[in-house]
């Protein structure tokens, strides 16, 4: 390269020196060897080819080798898939480098120093460039090594696509339902104590939980298996609150969704899923504590501030015939913030 010299304020690049002592270009045996031209393409569709193969061996040794499995004192499962994504990623590798050393054009280039501004003439340039070694490429030429490469790339995905199977079984409707099921009681979060209409006062919030988490009063063990009930709490947990009848503002819904003023909403925020329980008795609204969404617990959860998109889920809830309360069924809707499918 050389530097630029100002004339008249403008930056004028130098011409390169004519022979800098560089040994003079000798062609590759594949730019003036149709023959040999022909080999090295062949070689590296090759390889693009091993490596679809070797992504192909990553699949089938993932499905076919056991997990207790031993080869030469190591796990044969784990030597299977770490060797075959390996050399599926160094045939690709491979691959490039002898198609860049053996088919891509080879001459010397010469580029300017330039002023860090780039004006509009230079920009064209430096798309006209990047044109340039795309057809110097040959990609579009040479569809054999183009389509194996491509093909190899393709089947790469492959072992990403099996391994994503090792972070457990797809949630399926785990994500939309809860524990709640019909006649289900309504109990104390602490302790597990039935809850009756009674029991509440005007203007109460209680933390409630499903009475599955719990022991039954003959001593039977809880439903939900010790080892799950943490996720299950994070879905079901929901606070009871009890208004004036006449401060509701859906009556009918309100009738069918609660027992004398007494509503059930989820716990859980709609925004990122914090747990909420900032009640306001004479506003009857409930404050989310991490970004201060609020809702309306009179007006069916209804979000009236804060950066919660959906109102909060309400459960419905009846009297049993021992006069505790329990819930009708599952929420109508999925709890939790809100995700892509909900909008």
């Amino acid at each position: 390269m050389s530097d630029d010299h100002t004339t008249g304020g403008e930056l004028v690049p130098e011409e390169p020196i004519e022979n800098p002592g560089l040994p003079e270009h000798l062609p590759r045996p594949t730019d003036v060897d149709p023959a040999a031209e022909k080999r090295a393409e062949r070689q590296v569709a090759t390889l693009f080819g091993l490596s679809a193969v070797m992504a192909l061996l990553f699949c089938v040794s993932y499905f076919a080798i056991g997990k207790r499995d031993v080869v030469l004192g190591m796990e044969a499962l784990q030597l299977a898939l770490g060797s075959t994504l390996g050399l599926a990623l160094l045939f690709i590798g491979i691959g490039a480098i002898q198609w860049s050393r053996k088919l891509m054009s080879d001459h010397e280039i010469v580029e300017y120093r330039h002023s860090a501004a780039s004006p509009e003439e230079d920009r064209a340039e430096a798309i006209a460039a990047l044109q340039a070694g795309i057809d110097d490429s040959g990609i579009g030429r040479r569809p054999l090594v183009r389509n194996s490469l491509l093909g190899a790339m393709a089947f790469l995905g492959l072992p990403a696509i099996v391994a994503l199977r090792d972070l457990g079984p797809l949630p399926g409707k785990k994500l939309e339902t809860t524990v709640w099921r019909t006649g289900m009681r309504v109990v104390q979060d602490v302790d597990g104590r039935p809850i009756r209409p009674e029991d509440m006062q005007i203007g109460q919030l209680v933390n409630a939980e499903p009475a599955a988490f719990f022991p039954s009063e003959d001593g039977e063990e809880a439903e939900v298996p010790e080892h799950e009930i943490l996720a299950a709490k994070a879905k079901a947990a929901v606070i009871l609150v009890r208004m004036q009848p006449d401060d509701l503002k859906d009556q009918d819904r309100a009738a069918n969704w609660g027992v004398d003023g007494i509503l059930c909403f989820s716990k859980i925020c709609t925004h990122v899923g914090c747990p909420i329980s900032l009640w306001e008795q004479q506003t009857h609204h409930l404050l989310c504590p991490c970004h201060q969404s609020t809702f309306d617990l009179a007006d069916n959860g209804k979000v009236i501030f804060g950066p919660a998109a959906r109102h909060l889920p309400q459960l419905p809830i009846t009297v049993d015939a021992e006069g505790f309360l329990v819930a009708k069924d599952d929420f109508d809707e999925p709890v939790g913030p809100s995700y892509w499918e909900r909008g």
